[in-house]
């Protein structure tokens, strides 16, 4: 299955005029929140608290899968949103976690997470590890077990939450027993000597490009040593033993497929239960999409079936 040609032609369109990372983020923040936020209310219960426990406050937003918190839910999703570690916040993925809920029965826990450039890494990394460690640890959602919860993050969102996994193991304070990978960045070289030929066959034409994935990094990182660390890119990690069972989801024209899925083979390789699932025609960021879009259906299928099969409490 391929895009068509009227479609392709307005991707190329979008993807000419890439705007300038460093320069134009601040506006990109707001361009996104405002696209992501619900435009009627919500028929589900949202709450939004904060987490005092890391040497500042980490604001999250839980999202009810129903119209109420009294329902009993079948586990919770500790979601971490994309944006590149630069934009995006709780706002702009309202409607995302909203559907999220809605399409899995489950609890979501958005977490707004320091951006960069004012918070390089690993300060948004480290807000969703305390996060996690919370919930992990007990002191989180009442009613939720540690083995009821599941990280999940798209993007830089998945980078972040397969980081979090690496983190949990070798600090030895939990350890998630699932993750659910949206298209996630795990390499930390999208320029034209990249190893994935995603980065150069879909890096220009399908709305986020290359050059805009390495800007978001140069972004991110706080020097050129971080290039190099697991827990900036997980795929460099040379031990990926005792992470949680995995689901990755890429998309066929997206930059980021190959390596999302050579993340996906590493772990399989280290003996980790992981399954890989390309989704045909699809671009990056199709998450954000509304509920009845073809690959949306698809991705909530694949990410319910995975759930079915976790632990049952």
């Amino acid at each position: 299955m391929s895009i068509n040609q009227a479609m392709l032609a307005a991707l190329r369109a979008i993807s000419y005029a890439d705007p300038d990372v460093s320069k134009n983020y601040k506006l990109m923040r707001e361009v996104k929140t405002l696209t992501g936020r619900r435009v009627l209310k919500s028929p589900y219960q949202t709450l939004d608290h904060e987490i005092a426990r890391c040497g500042h406050t980490i604001p999250v937003r839980l999202f009810a899968p129903g119209d109420s918190f009294l329902e009993k839910p079948r586990g919770l999703l500790l979601f971490f949103h994309g944006g590149g570690w630069v934009t995006g916040n709780i706002d702009s993925y309202d409607k995302v976690c909203s559907s999220m809920a809605k399409a899995t029965g489950q609890l979501v826990l958005s977490v707004d997470y320091r951006l960069a450039p004012e918070h390089k890494f690993p300060a948004g990394l480290e807000d969703c590890y305390c996060v996690a460690r919370e919930l992990f640890c007990g002191r989180g959602v009442p009613g939720i077990k540690p083995e009821q919860i599941t990280l999940i993050g798209d993007s830089a969102g998945g980078n972040l939450a397969a980081a979090v996994s690496l983190m949990a193991r070798d600090r030895g304070e939990f350890l998630p027993r699932r993750q659910i990978l949206l298209y996630p960045a795990t390499a930390s070289d999208h320029s034209e000597t990249s190893p994935f030929p995603s980065v150069r066959t879909n890096g220009t034409d399908y709305l986020l490009t290359s050059r805009r994935v390495q800007e978001y990094m140069d972004l991110y990182k706080s020097s050129d040593a971080d290039l190099t660390s697991p827990y900036f890119a997980p795929l460099l990690a040379k031990d990926l033993s005792s992470q949680p069972k995995t689901l990755i989801i890429t998309a066929e024209y997206d930059p980021l497929r190959d390596e999302g899925e050579a993340y996906g083979r590493a772990l399989s390789g280290a003996g980790v239960e992981t399954k890989i699932v390309r989704l045909a025609s699809a671009i990056h960021g199709f998450i954000a999409l509304p509920p009845r879009f073809v690959h949306v259906k698809r991705a909530y299928a694949q990410i319910n079936e995975f759930l079915e099969q976790g632990v049952r409490v």
